[in-house]
């Protein structure tokens, strides 16, 4: 590398680095957090398991059947159901919310980084008419 960084001149190494190296890293670090994102809030999980037990909350029915003891399992069993139903939504919710902030944020990050020598140059071109 150190060869054609004296082959190449200093102007076409910045170009080299402003428009391919660093897009390029804020893209990886922009895709690392929609992924740990992902796995924080254990969205993909929290889909597959969306009508478990909450916190393996679970009665069993026993042996033989008493009506009594039947219907108080099937009860709380359902119940439990239901809040985790109910918990998994919020946190499905949440994070979800969260990745689409990501996205946003990391495509103004991004822009940003483009777009940014065109601002440094208008802003010197309009700073020179300002003060002349």
């Amino acid at each position: 590398m150190q060869e054609i960084g004296q082959k190449q001149n200093i102007f076409w190494q910045w170009l080299s680095w402003y428009f391919f190296d660093v897009p390029r890293a804020i893209l990886k670090t922009w895709k690392n957090f929609l992924l740990f994102n992902l796995n924080y809030f254990s969205v993909p999980i929290l889909f597959k398991t969306f009508f478990s037990y909450w916190r393996r909350y679970k009665w069993s029915y026993g042996r033989g059947f008493d009506l009594r003891r039947y219907l108080e399992a099937f009860t709380f069993n359902l119940i439990s159901r239901i809040l985790g139903a109910i918990v998994r939504s919020i946190l499905i919710f949440i994070g979800i919310n969260v990745e689409i902030f990501i996205v946003i944020s990391g495509l103004l990050v991004f822009l940003g980084w483009i777009v940014l020598p065109v601002l440094l140059i208008a802003g010197l071109i309009f700073g020179t008419k300002v003060i002349s």
